[in-house]
């Protein structure tokens, strides 16, 4: 297990060994998040890196990652906990036909840790080997309003509240990392407990970082491109901008192809690797590629 960061300048470090290429402000918030033990609600569109930053953290830190992914319908037996129902019954059946049941000590049993089925919210709160883990709530808009109520309890006080067993807190609470892609807003009472940050797409010179990082098999030569020509993508009114996701799926897809430049044709052939919704492929097909491609072709010629 390794230590937390002692500065803002270790959290940059710290996630940059991760191969996670982040800007000044993401790392003060982040390291603010750790010092204070306070969760980060990490805020942004999908694909810019929010998810990412607990699983670098998790390997960084060497920290147990507890991912919770939120769904519509997301309840407490699917987040929380649950009881191992038919162990329970199998428990009662054998208590029947030994005959002379206590029944006062048999519901004892039967709400006893033994047959507590354990979901990620109360795993976190659990003891684990190399200190707290890191407790990752991805996609909270995707829940609902009750869901996100129920959150308050954990995010206060890092406990959690089972009628037939009792409270359980956590010794050491853990490192929350909470992200919404922004799809409905989170109620403001969730985000006082919370530190905050939105996750912008980055600039070039930090997304050609990023790809140098995460796919040091492209050339300098077709990086620059790749980077140049989705930052021209991002600026089109499309109904879903391509994030760093789908910018290093695109590249690893061209190396495969053997791709040392881009041109019109090979754009257009994968152009579904870069974006996803067939409407947004339409308009940037023909003219609208060949122009970005001149485009940035002048751009790249004039900073040489």
């Amino acid at each position: 297990m390794a230590a937390l960061p002692a500065s803002i300048d270790e959290t940059l470090t710290l996630l940059g060994r991760g191969g996670y290429v982040a800007d000044r402000a993401l790392a003060t918030v982040l390291f603010l998040a750790l010092r204070l033990k306070r969760p980060l609600f990490l805020e942004g569109e999908a694909g810019v890196g929010k998810t990412e930053i607990a699983k670098v953290l998790s390997a960084a830190l060497g920290r147990k990652l507890i991912r919770l992914q939120c769904y519509e319908g997301l309840d407490v037996a699917s987040a929380v906990y649950e009881w191992n129902y038919a162990g329970q019954m199998m428990a009662i059946r054998l208590a029947e036909a030994a005959g002379g049941v206590d029944r006062g000590s048999l519901e004892t049993d039967l709400f006893s840790e033994r047959y507590l089925v354990r979901r990620p919210l109360l795993d976190a709160l659990e003891p684990h080997e190399g200190g707290a883990p890191i407790l990752l709530i991805d996609e909270l808009d995707r829940t609902d309003e009750a869901f996100e109520a129920f959150l308050l309890e954990i995010l206060s006080d890092f406990q959690v509240t089972v009628p037939e067993f009792g409270t359980v807190k956590a010794a050491e609470p853990p490192i929350v990392i909470v992200t919404s892609n922004r799809t409905r807003e989170i109620h403001d009472a969730l985000k006082r407990r919370c530190l905050y940050h939105w996750v912008d797409y980055p600039d070039a010179a930090r997304e050609l970082a990023i790809l140098r990082s995460r796919v040091p098999g492209a050339s300098e030569r077709l990086s620059r491109e790749i980077v140049g020509f989705v930052g021209r993508i991002r600026s089109q009114e499309l109904f879903k901008a391509p994030g760093v996701a789908e910018t290093l799926d695109w590249a690893q897809a061209l190396i495969e192809l053997d791709t040392v430049a881009l041109d019109p044709a090979i754009v257009a052939d994968t152009l579904g690797v870069l974006l996803k919704y067939q409407d947004d492929i339409q308009r940037m097909q023909g003219s609208e590629i060949r122009k970005a491609l001149e485009d940035l072709r002048a751009e790249l010629a004039s900073a040489q």
